[in-house]
């Protein structure tokens, strides 16, 4: 029997989760023509669910996190 403690960090969890969405709202627009890129950020900027098209249900799944938590996520890679 095992009894060392593991330990689970929820954060690490949330930041995939994040990423993984951020991809499929990107394939998903750009399979309908937009430029992802620009939708995207256009939703970051203005808080404007509009910019996310419903296809896939890409506009619920972004709808999911605070901008401010997303935002975190890109700069966290970005900075990588």
């Amino acid at each position: 029997m095992d009894e060392n403690t593991s330990l689970f960090d929820v954060s690490i969890v949330k930041k995939k989760l994040i990423s993984s969405t951020l991809k499929e709202v990107f394939d998903a627009l750009k399979e309908r023509g937009y430029n992802p890129i620009n939708q995207i950020v256009g939703y970051l900027m203005s808080g404007d669910s509009g910019y996310i098209s419903n296809y896939r249900d890409s506009r619920n799944k972004i709808l999911e996190f605070d901008i401010a938590e997303i935002l975190a996520v890109v700069l966290e890679d970005y900075l990588k």
